[in-house]
């Protein structure tokens, strides 16, 4: 049998991983999906507020609840692991119902805040399912929005706005761990475009093309891989003459932010833009993979990129 789909989707309060990974859920037919939140209500039912404190606070204030809070460098680090010590009750849990998911051959998608990198151990089950871990992440003024209108649809949430400043702590320190753990990033944007993302590396469609642009269109080219179809630069390697191997780069940019990051760098930048030139003028093409959601965006992709006259066809 083939082996099962275990999706852990994390992040700090208010990014929107509910959302995304009921979308997700759909889309896969995965069946089983669970809330990290329930869990820790199962758990606090078991362990007594008198023995774990951190756990029957909420994640953004369990710090309170820490011993010789003075051995902390700073405001962030007491945060941080307060928020560790109170997903770390929760966590052994989380990972029995991986455990059972994984002897029933049943897919599942857990979504939490609880899900930390590095605390959650996904080694162990590697063997026995396809494991996929995404941290969402948000820039601060989309969180407090986020926060915002959740607060007004729901009509509570008021407590979680006063403790916006601990819950951008948090978010950061999912993005250290996730780094730290080879953990996926994935910018929370649109719906769509932050499920292709995550399906771009699940689903994983991939394929090197050679691509004769220029350093000028560099831009364009961009945009139709990354903006209008949502997928992925993974690689771009230069076969110079002269030369045994051809010169690897890995670019990695699968989102607008990071994509606008690598342009502004060569335009930004005259000397990397005229070595960047110098490399397009000593290779007649360049070898670049990219990566999609899908191998119906993936040719789509490749179409356009056709149709502008990018792509060396021989």
């Amino acid at each position: 049998m083939r082996k099962p789909y275990v999706i852990l989707i994390g992040s700090a309060s208010g990014i929107g991983k509910s959302t995304i990974a009921a979308e997700l859920a759909k889309q896969l037919h995965i069946k089983h999906l669970i809330e990290s939140d329930f869990i820790r209500a199962v758990v606090r039912g078991i362990i007594g507020k008198e023995y774990a404190p951190a756990l029957h606070s909420s994640s953004y204030d369990a710090y309170k609840h820490l011993r010789n809070k003075s051995r902390y460098e700073d405001y962030n680090e007491l945060v941080s692991s307060g928020f560790d010590e109170h997903a770390s009750y929760v966590i052994p849990a989380l990972e029995k119902i991986i455990q059972r998911a994984i002897t029933d051959y049943d897919d599942i998608i857990i979504e939490g805040v609880h899900l930390v990198p590095g605390l959650i151990d996904t080694d162990q089950f590697r063997e026995y399912a396809n494991i996929y871990f995404f941290i969402l992440s948000s820039d601060e003024e989309s969180h407090k929005e986020r926060f915002v209108k959740r607060a007004i649809q729901i009509q509570r949430g008021g407590k979680q706005l006063d403790f916006f400043k601990e819950n951008r702590i948090i978010h950061n320190h999912l993005l250290r761990q996730a780094e730290k753990n080879d953990v996926d990033v994935i910018k929370a944007e649109s719906i769509d475009k932050t499920l292709d993302s995550i399906l771009a590396i699940i689903n994983k469609s991939c394929t090197t093309i050679k691509l004769i642009n220029t350093v000028d269109e560099v831009a364009d080219v961009i945009n139709i891989i990354i903006t209008q179809n949502n997928g992925s630069l993974e690689k771009v390697s230069y076969n110079i003459p002269g030369f045994k191997e051809p010169l690897i780069r890995n670019i990695n940019v699968s989102d607008v932010a990071s994509a606008e990051k690598f342009l502004n760098k060569i335009n930004d930048d005259e000397d990397k833009k005229e070595y960047l030139s110098k490399l397009y003028d000593l290779s007649d093409y360049r070898n670049t993979t990219i990566c999609a959601s899908n191998r119906e965006r993936l040719d789509k992709i490749i179409d356009e990129l056709n149709e502008k006259g990018y792509v060396l066809n021989e």
